[in-house]
């Protein structure tokens, strides 16, 4: 297939399933199995007065080869419910 083709396919693909969020963050913990838990920072301003503040969120990420270490940076991706906990996916390790 050419870039095109492929290129094609995924947008048509990405149009019927909707656009799925993308989060980057990091690895805090990989104990259990396929699982990589991944906290993501967030720079918003506050409501009232303005400052810019962080909110810290943690993340269940389905990791299928338990590829990820704690302190990875990873790109996680939004996907159906995988278990209790887990909706998102690791898609790439951007750094180790």
């Amino acid at each position: 297939m050419s870039d095109t083709e492929t290129t094609a396919v995924e947008t048509a693909t990405a149009e019927a399933r909707g656009l799925r969020k993308t989060r980057v963050g990091q690895v805090i913990s990989n104990k259990s199995d396929k699982t990589a838990v991944v906290e993501t920072v967030t720079r918003v301003p506050h409501a009232k007065f303005g400052k810019i503040v962080k909110q810290v969120k943690k993340f269940h990420a389905h990791d299928e080869e338990n590829k990820t270490k704690v302190g990875d940076t990873v790109r996680i991706m939004e996907t159906r419910p995988l278990s209790k906990l887990k909706r998102w996916r690791v898609v790439e390790i951007l750094s180790a």
